[in-house]
């Protein structure tokens, strides 16, 4: 893992200014061109595709960190998917909470069937590397068709009980509208790819609100975000 000041380097901004710039973007509701105007105002000039770039590159090396001090979640999950427009078409958000709200996974797909609640399966297992005891669905078929088949590929994935409950997923389906209520407004969700890395950047954001990461041993002693990230990124 480069360190955060290789990351950075050869950037005509300082560093503190781009992750300004990225972390409010995925956090408020705010176009590329709004921030411009905020980060002029502090005596920053830049352009919005600058911030877009930015957003681009640093998300993923963004998540990669903050992962590293992730509480673990509960065995109990719930399991639900919600619709993103990406250049006029439909596309589907697969997510998954536990019982207490924390945000298990989330993967973008172009398509609502098995084979793509399959590969949401598959990376959540394996990012959490053991299965859940209990998860939960809607009454769509596909998804439970996919969890059993996934589980099956698993020893013990027999153990790990399905069952349908509309009122339980009442949890993700409320999780999902901080995502959606950021989501709505963007106007740069025009390629699948780049879609997918945006929203891996919301879900941080949304990740870090909810208190999903344990930052005990990095002794911040300020508890304000701009040191609260410095500390992350450079551990």
């Amino acid at each position: 893992m480069l360190s955060v000041d290789d990351l950075f380097k050869g950037r005509h901004f300082d560093r503190d200014v781009i992750i300004l710039c990225v972390r409010w973007y995925l956090r408020y509701k705010l176009s590329y061109r709004e921030l411009v105007e905020m980060m002029a105002e502090r005596g920053v000039s830049l352009a919005h595709t600058t911030i877009m770039r930015w957003v681009q590159r640093y998300v993923p090396e963004f998540e990669k960190r903050w992962s590293r001090f992730a509480r673990p979640v509960s065995g109990s999950w719930r399991v639900d998917e919600t619709y993103v427009k990406i250049k006029g078409r439909w596309t589907y958000l697969y997510r998954a909470v536990d019982k207490a709200g924390k945000t298990v996974d989330f993967l973008l797909r172009a398509k609502r069937d098995v084979a793509a609640a399959k590969a949401f399966f598959r990376r959540a297992f394996a990012s959490r590397g053991r299965l859940p005891h209990k998860i939960t669905l809607d009454g769509y078929q596909a998804s439970h068709r996919a969890a059993r088949e996934v589980l099956a590929q698993h020893r013990g994935g027999a153990r790990t009980k399905l069952r349908s409950s509309k009122y339980l997923n009442n949890l993700i389906e409320q999780d999902h509208r901080p995502i959606k209520l950021r989501l709505g407004p963007m106007l740069g969700l025009k390629r699948f790819r780049n879609a997918a890395i945006t929203i891996a950047g919301v879900e941080l954001m949304h990740r870090i609100r909810k208190g999903q990461f344990k930052l005990g041993t990095l002794r911040i002693k300020e508890g304000r975000a701009p040191e609260i990230w410095n500390a992350v990124l450079a551990a």
